[in-house]
C-alpha cells in the first residue's frame, strides 16, 4: 500500500502546531477577504442595480457584483503568490525536514525565525524560490508520461477509458512534488538551488513508481478530507450569504469552497507534503542522479532544460554532477 507513517505524520503536524496556527491564520484572512469581497461587491451591485435597472435588475446586479468581487481577490492572491510561498509554505517545509531528519526545533514563535532564515539563506529573495518552484512544477508534468503512466502496469485491452482516467488521477496526485523537492534543498544545504532541484527532479523520476503510487493514496486522502469538509461548510456558507442583499444563496457552494480550500491549504496540504517527503528521503538515499532519465527529461520538458541552464550558469559554466556523470 503506502509507504508513509500515518502517526509520526501526524506528530510532525503537532510538533510545528506555530506553522499549523500561521497557516490557518493566512488562509482563513483569505477566506474571509472573499466573504467580505462577495458581500461588498454584491450591496454594490444591489444599490446600482436599483440605480439602472428595472424590476429584476437589483438582483442580477448584485450577483454580477459579487462575482465582481472575487474575481478581485483572486486577482491580489494571484500577485501575493510567491510571497506566500515564501513566507508560509517553504517555512513551514524547513521545520518538517528537521523533524524527520530527527534534529531538535525551537519552540514556539522562535520556530517561524528559524525557519525563515534557513529559507533566506537556502533561496536569497522570494523570486528566486518562486522561479525553483515553477520550473520544477514545469519538468514534473511530463514525468508521468515518460513512466508510461498506469498503462505500463495495466496493459488489458479495451480499458484505454479507464487508463486515461486514471493517468489524469496520477497527474492530479503530483501537486505537492515542487514542495516535496524545496524540502530536499533544504536538506542537503544547498548553496545552488537551481542545480540541486535538477537533480531532484532526476531523482523523482528515476524512483517515479514508488513516489507514484504514495502521492496517489495521498490524493485519495486529501480529495476525500476536502469533500467532507466542503460539505460540512455548505451551511455556514448559505447562512452569511443569507444576511447579503440579493439572491446570493446559489452562491452558498462557491463560499463553501473557499471553506474547504483553506481548510485543505491549512491544514491538509501539510501533513500531504510531510508525508511524501518521507518517501522520498528514504527511497532516494544512497541514490546518484541517472544521466540517462536527465537526458530524457531534458529532451520531454523546457522547464527542465530551463533549469539545466540555470544550473550550469550558477556553476560558471562547468557541467553539474548529473552532467559530468
Amino acid at each position: 500500500m503506502w509507504d508513509f507513517d500515518f502517526g509520526r505524520t501526524l506528530g510532525m503536524m503537532v510538533r510545528t502546531w506555530p506553522f499549523i496556527l500561521l497557516r490557518l491564520g493566512v488562509y482563513f484572512s483569505i477566506t474571509l477577504a472573499y466573504v467580505l469581497a462577495t458581500g461588498v461587491g454584491a450591496g454594490v451591485g444591489f444599490g446600482l442595480g436599483h440605480v439602472f435597472g428595472n424590476t429584476d435588475g437589483p438582483a442580477g446586479f448584485a450577483v454580477f457584483g459579487g462575482l465582481g468581487g472575487i474575481v478581485v481577490v483572486s486577482v491580489v492572491l494571484y500577485w501575493l503568490r510567491e510571497y506566500i510561498l515564501y513566507m508560509v509554505k517553504a517555512g513551514h517545509i524547513a521545520v518538517l525536514v528537521e523533524l524527520i531528519e530527527g534534529r531538535e526545533l525551537p519552540a514556539g514563535k522562535s520556530q517561524i525565525d528559524h525557519a525563515r532564515a534557513v529559507v533566506a539563506e537556502r533561496f536569497g529573495e522570494a523570486n528566486v524560490l518562486f522561479v525553483v518552484d515553477q520550473l520544477v512544477k514545469g519538468a514534473i508534468r511530463v514525468i508521468t508520461g515518460l513512466l508510461g503512466g498506469i498503462a505500463r502496469f495495466v496493459p488489458i485491452p479495451g480499458l484505454n477509458g479507464l487508463v486515461g482516467f486514471i493517468n489524469t488521477v496520477i497527474r492530479l496526485s503530483l501537486t505537492y512534488v515542487d514542495e516535496v523537492l524545496l524540502g530536499y534543498n533544504i536538506r542537503i544545504n544547498s548553496r545552488d538551488p537551481f542545480d540541486t532541484a535538477r537533480q531532484g527532479v532526476v531523482l523523482y523520476a528515476q524512483n517515479g513508481a514508488v513516489m507514484v503510487k504514495n502521492a496517489v493514496w495521498l490524493a485519495f486522502f486529501m480529495w476525500a478530507l476536502a469533500l467532507l469538509v466542503f460539505l460540512l461548510m455548505l451551511a455556514p456558507a448559505a447562512a452569511v450569504l443569507y444576511v447579503m442583499p440579493g439572491q446570493l444563496a446559489g452562491w452558498s457552494f462557491v463560499l463553501a469552497i473557499i471553506f474547504a480550500w483553506a481548510i485543505k491549504a491549512a491544514l491538509i496540504e501539510p501533513f500531504a507534503i510531510a508525508a511524501l517527503m518521507q518517501v522520498y528521503f528514504r527511497v532516494i538515499e544512497g541514490q546518484v542522479p541517472d544521466p540517462e532519465w536527465d537526458r530524457r527529461l531534458a529532451g520531454a520538458s523546457s522547464h527542465f532544460r530551463e533549469l539545466k541552464d540555470k544550473a550550469v550558469s550558477s556553476f560558471g559554466g562547468r557541467p553539474s554532477a548529473v552532467e559530468g556523470a
